[in-house]
């Protein structure tokens, strides 16, 4: 039998100094893995405080904290700005990073298996970025990403080299209604031999949405098939909108 909805998230991963470990081991990790397995995405509210919001936020501003800055009209891939953290991670990005990991990797091996995909990651997510740096991805990709009104950005996955773990995170650092309207976070499956679905994903400032990064497994009345997954955030109609994204493996 294939595995497709089996909850095995790391519940009992040793508790460390990282402030952000028991916060993550109290979310509904059963329900994520769930909407996970249901949908490619799943929603945690209120992951971090509106504080803490702020404070990401107005990191944005300091070019000492970032490797490199992406226009997107540049590049054609829609409109609005980025940066990507350098090394050393700000203490919330790296701790957030570091403790949502245990708990996703057991979905990500899941999800290899179902799809007869022989990669297996490493239960600490430091060994799975050692295993990145020795393949040459030794750039981090956590990032910031900045929209005004008229800014959008395409469909498209975060891969980044030959490693590439297979769920990401986004936050959601603005208020809306408040601080923008618009710019809903969307994601498309696309499924073997019928049409593409959408999903529009709500979320509120310190929300979350756990989401896959590039496929994942579905269950068939034949046996388990593989849908290809892009998301995006689509036109920001006013206002300014703030997002931290968290990507598990590092860039070449």
């Amino acid at each position: 039998m294939v595995e497709i909805a089996t909850h095995t998230a790391g519940r009992d991963a040793h508790v460390s100094a990282n402030p952000f470990e028991t916060r993550v081991a109290a979310l509904d990790w059963p329900r994520i893995e769930t909407e996970l397995d249901d949908f490619g995405c799943a929603t945690v509210a209120s992951l971090i405080t509106p504080d803490e919001c702020d404070r990401l936020a107005n990191l944005y501003t300091r070019a000492d904290l970032f490797r490199s800055r992406i226009v997107m009209g540049r590049h054609g891939f829609g409109r609005g700005e980025y940066q990507y953290f350098a090394y050393p991670l700000p203490d919330i990005i790296e701790g957030l990073r570091t403790a949502l990991y245990p708990y996703l990797v057991a979905v990500a091996n899941r999800w290899n298996r179902a799809m007869r995909i022989d990669v297996r990651y490493p239960p600490k997510h430091r060994d799975f970025i050692r295993r990145c740096h020795e393949a040459g991805q030794t750039r981090p990709t956590p990032l910031i990403l900045r929209y005004e009104a008229g800014d959008y950005n395409c469909l498209h996955q975060d891969l980044y080299g030959e490693h590439v773990f297979p769920i990401q995170v986004a936050i959601l650092l603005s208020e809306p209604g408040k601080d923008f309207t618009g710019g809903e976070f969307v994601m498309t499956e696309q499924r073997p031999r019928m049409q593409s679905r959408a999903e529009v994903v709500p979320l509120r400032k310190g929300d979350a949405v756990v989401f896959t990064v590039n496929s994942r497994p579905v269950q068939g009345t034949r046996g388990v098939y593989r849908v290809n997954l892009r998301h995006g955030v689509s036109r920001l109609r006013s206002g300014h909108r703030h997002t931290v994204g968290l990507i598990f493996h590092d860039a070449q």
